[in-house]
Formats: C-alpha cells, sequence, structure tokens
C-alpha cells in the first residue's frame, strides 16, 4: 500500500471531497424551502393552480412549499424578481403565455427577457377560451352569433379580463379568422367582464372555465363554443370552434414553471420529475380539472418547444394587428 506525506495526503483527501460535492449537492436538493413566486393575486387562477401543486410537491420533496403573490406590471415585477433571484432551485414562478410570449410583442421595452433570463420547468396546466354571451343576446350558437356581429352596422362590443390578456387576444384570433368587427372592452379581470356581460353592458367575451363557472353553472352567461383542440369535459355540448369551421381558433391560458436562467439543469430535472408526479397524482389531478384546468406536466425540452411555436403564432397576429400596450 503506497505511504502518503501528511501534505499530499490533504490534497488527496480534498480532491476526493471536492470530487463528490456537486454529486452531494445534487442528490441533496431541494434541503431547504421552495419560494414558489405567482405574478397574480390571491384567488386567481395561477394561485389555485400553484397552492393545489406546492402542497403535493412539498409533500414529495419533504420541503415546505411557500406561495409569494407578487402581482403587477402585466406579470413583469413577478417575472423580473425571478430573473435576479439565486439560480439554485429554491425560486420559482408560475409564469402564463401573457410572461413568456405575448409581453416581449406588446411592450417595446420589458424588465426582463424571458428566453435569456427564464428557463423552462414544465407546463403545468391550460385553461381553454371559451366564447360566453349574455342573456340579452338572441344568439344561441355560435354561427348566430357571428352572423349577428356581421349584421350589426360598425360591429359589437366584447369584454376581456385586460389588454393583452389571453382572453383579449382570443377574441382578436376570433376577429381575424371569422372577420368580424368588434371594438375592445377591457376591464380590471375576468369577474368585473362576466358581471357586465350578465347584466347585459356587453354581449359577449372569451372566458376560462375557471373563471366563469359560476356564470354559467347559474346560467348568467350561455357558452357558445371552446376554442380548444376538443370539448371540454365540463361542457360536453359545446362544440370547438374547429368543428364550426375554425380551426385556427385555438386559444387558452398556458400556466407554466420556470427558474432562474442559470440553474444547473440536475436541479431543473429532480424539479420537473417532482413537479410532474404531483400533477399527475390522481386526487391533485382531480382538483385541477374540477376546477377548470387541464392539466399537462411535461418535459423542460417540451415546453421550451411549444413556447418557442406559440411565440410565433401570436406574435404575428399581434404585429399584424398593430397591438401595444406601451
Amino acid at each position: 500500500m503506497p505511504r502518503y506525506q501528511p501534505a499530499a495526503l490533504l490534497a488527496v483527501t480534498l480532491a476526493m471531497a471536492l470530487g463528490a460535492a456537486p454529486a452531494v449537492a445534487a442528490d441533496a436538493y431541494p434541503a431547504k424551502p421552495i419560494r414558489w413566486i405567482v405574478p397574480y393575486p390571491a384567488g386567481g387562477g395561477s394561485d389555485f393552480l400553484a397552492r393545489t401543486i406546492g402542497q403535493g410537491l412539498s409533500a414529495r420533496v419533504g420541503q415546505p412549499v411557500v406561495v409569494d403573490n407578487k402581482p403587477g406590471g402585466n406579470t413583469a415585477i413577478g417575472a423580473s424578481e425571478t430573473a435576479r433571484a439565486a439560480a439554485d432551485g429554491y425560486t420559482v414562478l408560475s409564469a402564463d403565455n401573457g410572461t413568456l410570449v405575448f409581453n416581449p410583442a406588446l411592450y417595446k421595452s420589458l424588465s426582463y427577457n424571458p428566453t435569456r433570463d427564464l428557463a423552462p420547468v414544465t407546463l403545468l396546466g391550460r385553461f381553454p377560451m371559451i366564447l360566453v354571451v349574455g342573456p340579452g343576446t338572441q344568439a344561441r350558437t355560435a354561427q348566430e352569433f357571428i352572423a349577428q356581429v356581421k349584421a350589426t352596422p360598425g360591429g359589437v362590443n366584447y369584454g376581456s379580463a385586460g389588454a393583452g390578456s389571453p382572453h383579449h387576444l382570443a377574441m382578436e384570433l376570433l376577429k381575424t379568422e371569422a372577420h368580424l368587427t368588434m371594438t375592445h372592452a377591457p376591464y380590471r379581470g375576468a369577474a368585473p367582464a362576466l358581471s357586465d356581460v350578465a347584466a347585459g353592458q356587453i354581449p359577449a367575451m372569451m372566458v376560462d372555465y375557471a373563471a366563469g363557472a359560476g356564470f354559467i353553472k347559474g346560467a348568467k352567461v350561455r357558452p357558445l363554443a371552446v376554442a380548444n383542440a376538443t370539448r371540454l369535459p365540463q361542457l360536453p355540448d359545446v362544440p370547438t370552434f374547429a368543428e364550426l369551421g375554425y380551426k385556427n381558433v385555438e386559444a387558452a391560458a398556458l400556466v407554466g414553471m420556470v427558474v432562474p436562467a442559470a440553474t444547473p439543469p440536475d436541479v431543473i430535472g429532480t424539479l420537473n420529475r417532482q413537479v410532474v408526479a404531483a400533477v399527475r397524482d390522481p386526487a391533485i389531478n382531480k382538483k385541477l380539472v374540477d376546477f377548470g384546468v387541464e392539466p399537462v406536466g411535461n418535459t423542460p425540452a417540451q415546453f421550451a418547444d411549444l413556447l418557442r411555436s406559440e411565440t410565433a403564432r401570436w406574435t404575428r397576429l399581434i404585429h399584424d394587428l398593430k397591438i401595444s400596450l406601451d
């Protein structure tokens, strides 16, 4: 057996320890609470998604998952804070297509760059958009509504959850595909817009089921078509726009998880596996579906591919229609 001098022995010991350190660190993740930033107020769809999946994630990894609501700036405040956070897997962000796809096309300057500053972990779920009308609107089908809009001089107004929201851009997509004249009336959230549709103040809007379920179940608004590839399980009798001949009218609020861009791939991989497992847990999955979410849970590469295709599609529409929030 070789005899080492004390200095040589110390060097070998240090080298062995340093060589083992990365593996130990990776195996130990997570070793402390995870902060989950939601760039919206508490109580909304993104907040529900984070808190529901966060409970499952916490149970799986044995660490608290703390939801931190950071609304404002059309999600830019939360996105910027995440981009500046330590890239160690302990700060994650609920990022929707407003954060990752729409904002770069809607604003000339942003406090963050989604492709440079943030790395995808997984798509958590989709909130498909639904065309709804109020009780004062005579149309009983989407075809009748489209015909009614075309027959109205100057078109009609429509509401949305806010300028630049998926609800707004989904209706702009329908306008483009069906060659409609409609005027946008942005609200501060889906609830006040739905209230005015139900009261007959505006005739229609696009809304996700999670936000509109109470109005739909209470027959305060009437769903006419869904902007989804398939019918929704909660509304099996409501056709898709594709069934009606508008195959390109597909829109949803997409909500995923991202982390600071420099987060190590092995940490992203661990986070992805644990989050996807939580999404697919039968009890959590049912809660999400009942709420109105279409659960997904995919790989970072699949999420990145989706973001690239969505960016190309929506950036073209936003620029063609000259929509800007600056």
